[in-house]
């Protein structure tokens, strides 16, 4: 491994690190200093490709002047402002500006937008809206809450219960009457698939299974990544988004999108929602919202979801909220960023790079060790064997020789998953499956 010696490295006790392993960074740690379009300066001088768009979230590159601009100005002309019974003007902008690009089109919608920080705080808030939607409309059995195995919905307590990731939950309690669709990855019948796999619709049918045991009349939503990221990417089957949407109907049960990774142009249309061409009731998001800049998020609901929580007599319609939710600063960030969107094409660009980043990542195939390869829009996922003494060992070792070689990578269990920022070139594509597929080489 290259070594590279550290500047000004910074004193680390205090800070906790999230999902890191704390005593083993801090024994060789990687630091990033500055940023700009598609690379980052590590504190050696190295340039960093950005193979990840951070942490899924910078889709319009780095060091964007147009969203540094429109955060100063913002901030000097109001820094702060309460949304509780009070109001400020960017936030209604910005909302009107996410309503014309709200999920499913204008014919569908989901134009109604309740701000939030992150994309955890976007789950359990569409949670929350949809137990209140099926109280408000006469149906209080309805308190059941359906994720799915390896679904990743943040870190809240009702992510968490509605997640599928066993290291997220076994410390801490769930949530009561919450259940789990069976995961879709099915590598034995769709390894090395570009697009969606073949194979697995069916398993949509376990939402009949959890209605016939709990009834229908208990269960109030069901959310599912259309592509789950944090997991390894796996891909929905042909057919399968769209009998999830069927038999949620046939239920009266509101269907959940989880966007937070797949929204603002990953997969080469606007959100996930549009791609698959599949609604439903309610999307959540954050990442890309803002291009990363300042944390925020937004649960994006249909007319129908919002109107039913707005009868009845005057008053307070859903007690829920944030101190900081429509922060003017994190909305002028999301506003400038929307601009660069549209300015530069960006929601719908990944359509016509799509097939390049797939050929070029399908190349991996026959490396020693790969077993998978999958892609969609601008995502791939490269699963690795794991060790049979040591699982995710491999995979991080070509995480950290990406890395030391000018490449940042992410990776969960045995797999490297890469989501570059929007605006990547062909020749950049080529640079990072040269500098993985190298490393799979040097650790395998």
């Amino acid at each position: 491994m290259t070594d590279h010696p550290l500047r000004n490295t910074p004193a680390m006790d205090a800070f906790w690190m999230p999902f890191t392993a704390n005593r083993q960074f801090k024994a060789a740690p990687r630091l990033l200093v500055s940023a700009e379009g598609m690379h980052y300066t590590a504190d050696d001088g190295r340039k960093v490709l950005d193979g990840s768009a951070g942490l899924w979230c910078v889709n319009a590159g780095h060091g964007r002047r147009g969203i540094a601009a429109a955060v100063e100005r913002q901030l000097a002309t109001l820094d702060f402002a309460p949304t509780f019974q009070m109001g400020h003007p960017i936030a209604f902008e910005f909302a009107e500006r996410l309503a014309e690009i709200a999920p499913g089109g204008p014919d569908k919608r989901l134009d109604r937008v309740f701000f939030t920080n992150s994309g955890s705080e976007s789950v359990d808030t569409a949670l929350k809206i949809a137990l209140a939607y099926q109280r408000a409309i006469g149906q209080g059995t309805r308190t059941r809450l359906i994720g799915r195995e390896r679904g990743y919905h943040g870190v809240g307590f009702g992510g968490l219960s509605v997640g599928g990731i066993v290291s997220n939950r076994r410390v801490f309690p769930q949530l009561n009457g919450t259940d789990h669709l069976r995961h879709t990855h099915d590598p034995a019948r769709n390894a090395f698939v570009k697009g969606q796999p073949a194979h697995g619709a069916e398993l949509a049918e376990d939402l009949e299974r959890l209605v016939a045991l709990h009834g229908a009349e208990t269960i109030a939503a069901c959310i599912v990544e259309p592509v789950a990221g944090s997991t390894g990417v796996l891909i929905p089957p042909k057919g399968y988004l769209e009998r999830l949407r069927e038999i949620c109907t046939k239920h009266g049960i509101l269907l959940i999108f989880d966007e937070v990774i797949s929204g603002f142009g990953r997969l080469g249309a606007p959100f996930a929602t549009d791609f698959f061409g599949v609604v439903p009731d309610l999307v959540t998001s954050a990442k890309g919202l803002t291009n990363g800049t300042v944390p925020m998020g937004a649960v994006f609901a249909s007319r129908a979801v919002h109107d039913a929580l707005m009868q009845g007599p005057d008053g307070i319609e859903l007690f829920h909220g944030y101190t900081y939710s429509g922060h003017p600063i994190a909305c002028a960030a999301g506003i400038a960023t929307l601009d660069i969107y549209r300015e530069e094409g960006l929601l719908t660009r990944v359509a016509d790079i799509a097939d390049d980043w797939a050929a070029a990542l399908h190349d991996l195939r026959g490396r020693k060790n790969v077993i998978d390869i999958r892609t969609i829009g601008l995502v791939a996922g490269i699963e690795l064997a794991p060790r049979p003494d040591a699982v995710g060992k491999r995979a991080y070792e070509v995480f950290v020789d990406c890395f030391e070689r000018g490449l940042l990578t992410r990776v969960t269990g045995d797999i490297i998953a890469l989501s570059p920022p929007l605006i990547i070139e062909r020749g950049q594509i080529g640079e990072i499956v040269d500098i993985l597929g190298a490393a799979i080489d040097r650790v395998a």
